[in-house]
């Protein structure tokens, strides 16, 4: 996935030349294409994951960004494709040297373990996997760029790391906000396919601008640009070799390139290892469409005469259950089937359903989220759903809640809410951290914004880290209000028990509750 200051990929890396380098067909009146559309720069949002590092702390130089072709009604236009399979023209673009190492070996065993695993992130590429290619051609890289959704995701749109990476490319916040992905309460652009797929893209030129190859350029989306500038200095210093293979790295960038080329060998030639490929046509999956009113997820899958998973694949950046247009935002578009895209315009503008069937309601702090679902039809997990909260969320803060409007009720115009920065942090509670080589109990409290004090009360007073344990988190906002609350039911469940020492059975009820109890 990308990383933000030393930008890291921490699986995502989308920069590399390709040998063919088709480009998309300007759009025409007659056939439209869905222009590589481009949201404002799209950042890597330094997600992490697998390879990426949420942590960098290294400042992101502004990349040399190549505008693609902007957002507009139309579909995208493939090059003629002599085998009409899109597998082919990626096998046709390898341009990435090979790299003798038995790490490739090592992942190529793995996948051709995984038969069922490798089929199903072939059959999601579907929907992907030429609009990806489309833009990896125009910008000239090697078509092993196409592939690396492949390491970070398993195009899996709505993958999340345990560091907040997300999306195919899995940006991390910071790199995304780097590259324009806005991320608010109702859509995180990180998740757009579009959006981050050029942010993946731009960075990972940029990378390669820089450092003058692949190998090291895909090291520094994993790894971060400042981690292998200083491993660089570091071989100049003891007069070695400064390539990709004789840099000192941690073991995720070591394996980032290998898995890669494993990757493509995999793609090269699949039933050599006993794999089976979904085929994909060479042509676009999908198309975009401007949208000018707010409209419901469910309203707008029905429109499109396509089911509500197909509509969240193609638009999983929708976090909430209306999708929001902003007046000043030029990404208004919703992705939708190349062959659905008039049946949803003559739906839309001969309909007369409401369009938007939610409203806001103005919770009351302390009020049950219990009693408030119950009052607008919802259950607990559906009110929790539509609005982000935490799985332990049981009582408002006082905040602007989705709920529904009811049948009887009339419509009304739909007003924007939740807008300021702290929306998001307001709906979350506890967090489930797990720890990595290198994390300290300083660093982990300065990445969740809370004081070391805090960190160590959550987790039974523990001081000693190990990798792999797990760290319960409870955020700076909530932290106040989670002491005060579960301390005094720790008091009534201490006297239940009749315990001879309150003081220590506050202490084990307190370590144990659920909001901090491993899932």
């Amino acid at each position: 996935m990308p990383q933000a200051a030393t930008p890291q990929a921490a699986t995502p890396q989308a920069a590399t030349p390709q040998a063919a380098t088709p480009q998309a067909a300007t759009p025409q009146a007659a056939t439209p294409q869905a222009a590589t559309p481009q949201a404002a720069t799209p950042q890597a949002a330094t997600p992490q994951t697998a390879t990426p590092q949420a942590n960098a702390t290294q400042p992101i130089n502004d990349p040399e960004t190549q505008s693609p072709a902007p957002i507009r009604e139309a579909m995208i236009v493939a090059p003629e494709s002599p085998s009409g399979d899109l597998w082919e023209r990626i096998r046709s673009g390898f341009a990435m040297k090979d790299l003798k190492s038995p790490l490739i070996k090592r992942h190529e065993k793995w996948y051709a373990s995984h038969p069922d695993y490798v089929l199903r992130m072939s059959e999601r590429a579907q929907r992907y996997l030429f609009y990806i290619m489309e833009e990896v051609d125009r910008r000239g890289m090697p078509s092993e760029i196409a592939l690396l959704p492949i390491i970070e995701s398993a195009f899996n749109p709505t993958a999340n790391s345990i560091a907040s990476a997300a999306g195919i490319w899995q940006f991390i916040p910071s790199t995304g906000k780097h590259f324009g992905m806005e991320q608010n309460w109702w859509h995180d652009e990180r998740r757009d396919i579009i959006g981050a797929t050029n942010g993946a893209l731009d960075y990972l030129q940029k990378l390669h601008d820089q450092f003058g190859d692949w190998e090291l350029a895909l090291a520094a989306y994993n790894w971060g640009e400042n981690g292998v500038i200083r491993a660089q200095a570091y071989n100049r210093r003891h007069h070695k070799p400064t390539d990709y293979a004789h840099l000192r790295m941690p073991r995720e960038t070591r394996n980032y390139v290998p898995k890669l080329l494993a990757i493509k060998n995999i793609v090269n030639d699949p039933a050599h290892y006993g794999l089976v490929l979904s085929k994909i046509p060479d042509e676009p999956y999908f198309a975009t469409v401007a949208t000018t009113k707010h409209i419901d997820v469910k309203v707008a899958a029905e429109l499109a005469g396509i089911s509500m998973d197909e509509f969240m694949a193609l638009n999983p950046g929708h976090s909430r259950p209306v999708i929001l247009q902003e007046p000043d935002n030029n990404n208004n578009v919703l992705l939708l089937p190349v062959d659905k895209v008039e049946t949803f315009r003559t739906n839309l503008a001969k309909t007369n359903q409401r369009l938007v069937s939610w409203q806001p309601y103005e919770s009351k702090k302390g009020e049950s989220f219990q009693h408030i679902a119950e009052h607008f039809g919802l259950t607990l997990a559906e009110l929790r759903s539509a609005n982000g909260l935490s799985k332990y969320a049981q009582e408002s803060n006082g905040q602007t809640l989705l709920v529904p409007i009811g049948d009887d009720e009339p419509s009304a115009q739909f007003a924007a809410f939740n807008m300021q920065p702290s929306a998001i942090a307001e709906m979350y509670g506890a967090v489930r951290y797990t720890v990595r080589r290198g994390d300290t109990i300083s660093t982990i409290a300065r990445r969740f914004h809370v004081s070391q004090a805090q960190l160590r009360e959550s987790n039974r007073g523990s001081t000693h880290l190990r990798v792999g344990q797990h760290f319960n988190i409870v955020l700076a906002d909530h932290h106040r209000a989670y002491r005060k609350r579960h301390l005094v039911a720790v008091k009534v469940k201490s006297r239940k028990r009749n315990s001879a020492s309150s003081a220590s059975n506050m202490k084990f009820a307190y370590t144990r509750h659920p909001a901090l109890a491993s899932d």
